[in-house]
């Protein structure tokens, strides 16, 4: 994977119905993980939001990929949702222990709070980014209405997250919910996905973006230009973006992440996104047929 200045990468690297249309068409479970890697440098690692991996499949994960390659891993439900923060030190230092084998692969740990988490219960947090081991990347996404009023709150925690170089996650709806489909799987995405205020000001040196619009490049062309160029000015200014692509339908997402990628390309000299699997091997069964 030849991409330096920014990572790319997707909500997960294990959809099946990529068969055939990222991955080879005979591409076993056991090698998604090593395809998708020879694409994308990043993933989002969402399945520890509700279980946390084996010590065993943690290292088996490790030699898929190349040292450049980032995981970035929910912290657990338990945690951030069921605990809400409160006393939950040693089970933060477990969980993070157990990737302690691919330090050298982790990217940002991503630390989702509750849409009822709000500014009352800032104490825990604070004490959570505190204790938190420093040595490790985090980056914070909050849902609560209180933390984007533009004044006291959100200022108190933009000032705690710079202060612990804690980068804020950015989760862009925008496009989604400005839709007006039929299309069942954008049905199902209005429904889930929160519609939060976007902020373009960063709070740390590895920008966390979380993109989810349309299906389709055409209809996400202006929003993913956007983040495009904030991108490039991140780079220019010696940020490390993070920058996940979503679609409603997961078939489609490794399309629109190859068009963002190419659009940045177009202002930041990068190297183009490897070819798909699928595609390289085509090429190679073109070569002897």
């Amino acid at each position: 994977m030849a991409i330096k200045k920014y990572h790319i990468g997707l909500t997960q690297w294990g959809f099946k119905e990529w068969k055939g249309n990222f991955f080879t068409d005979d591409a076993r479970p056991d090698q998604f993980l090593k395809q998708y890697a020879s694409v994308f440098n990043s993933v989002e690692g969402n399945t520890t939001f509700y279980r946390a991996p084996s010590p065993e499949t943690v290292i088996k994960w490790g030699d898929q990929v190349s040292d450049d390659f980032k995981f970035c891993f929910k912290f657990p439900q338990s945690i951030t949702h069921y605990k809400r923060l409160k006393d939950v030190e040693d089970e933060v230092n477990s969980f993070l222990d157990l990737f302690d084998p691919i330090r050298n692969k982790l990217g940002p740990f991503h630390i989702q709070l509750s849409s009822q988490f709000s500014y009352n219960e800032m104490e825990k947090l604070e004490t959570l980014i505190e204790n938190l081991p420093p040595h490790h990347h985090y980056a914070l996404e909050v849902r609560h209405p209180d933390f984007y009023d533009k004044g006291r709150k959100e200022h108190h925690l933009e000032d705690l997250m710079k202060s612990y170089r804690i980068d804020r996650v950015v989760f862009d709806t925008r496009r989604l919910h400005s839709l007006k489909s039929d299309d069942p799987t954008i049905k199902t995405a209005q429904g889930k996905k929160p519609q939060m205020p976007v902020r373009f000001d960063t709070t740390g040196n590895k920008p966390f973006i979380r993109f989810v619009g349309a299906n389709d490049v055409l209809n996400n062309e202006s929003y993913l230009k956007e983040w495009a160029i904030i991108t490039a000015d991140w780079i220019r200014e010696g940020k490390h973006p993070y920058i996940f692509i979503h679609a409603p339908d997961t078939l489609h997402a490794p399309k629109l992440a190859r068009y963002f990628h190419n659009e940045l390309m177009k202002l930041v000299e990068l190297n183009p996104m490897p070819a798909w699997p699928i595609d390289k091997k085509n090429e190679q069964l073109g070569l002897f047929s």
